[in-house]
């Protein structure tokens, strides 16, 4: 019982929702002080925000089972929502001259989405492990590069042992997911060459 708490608690305080909205402004913060931050807090109000409220309209409505949308069948409009609202933070981030970085970031969640939204649509494929270790990589860029990728991989096998500890996740789907977060979000940093 006590392994099941541990693993709702990770689940929650982890979950996509919560890391996309607080990264931006913390690696804007971290990279470029509080002009930095604030260009993050407008990639987290779309990027994050703007998802989050979508999914907790479809929880409040009883068309999504809940905030983690455990029934693949239910993730499609959510994550089309949240395309939309990243290719929306994008262009403004861009057209408005947000710091390189920060855009780099927010391309990044577009490949990510671009690779997980197809696969999910026949394959429950772990966003948690995903955006997880996409935002190690991130982090890696900002903060030293060992404690960093030792930390934030213990962090990602945390997070991919809540999903699996929890039935919403095989070991391949969140292993899968955590791949995928890890080389989009790579080899987007390293074209925008950040």
């Amino acid at each position: 019982m006590m392994a099941d708490l541990v693993a709702k608690r990770v689940t929650n305080l982890l979950a996509p929702q919560v890391l996309v909205i607080v990264m931006p402004p913390a690696v804007g913060l971290l990279a470029q002080g509080w002009t930095g931050a604030a260009w993050g807090l407008v990639a987290s109000a779309f990027c994050g925000g703007v998802p989050a409220a979508v999914i907790a309209l479809g929880v409040r409505s009883g068309r999504l089972d809940s905030h983690h949308i455990v029934d693949r069948a239910r993730r499609t409009g959510p994550l089309l929502a949240a395309v939309a609202a990243v290719l929306v933070a994008l262009a403004l981030l861009v057209v408005l001259g947000a710091p390189r970085l920060l855009v780099a970031t927010v391309t990044a969640m577009l490949v990510a989405l671009a690779v997980t939204v197809p696969i999910t649509t026949r394959w429950k494929i772990s966003f948690h492990a995903a955006v997880s270790a996409g935002t190690v990589v991130v982090l890696a860029h900002v903060l030293p590069v060992l404690p960093v990728a030792l930390v934030g991989a213990a962090v990602v096998a945390l997070v991919c042992w809540a999903r699996v500890r929890l039935a919403h996740h095989t070991w391949a789907q969140v292993a899968a997911g955590a791949v995928t977060g890890t080389l989009t979000t790579w080899a987007t940093l390293a074209l925008f060459g950040v």
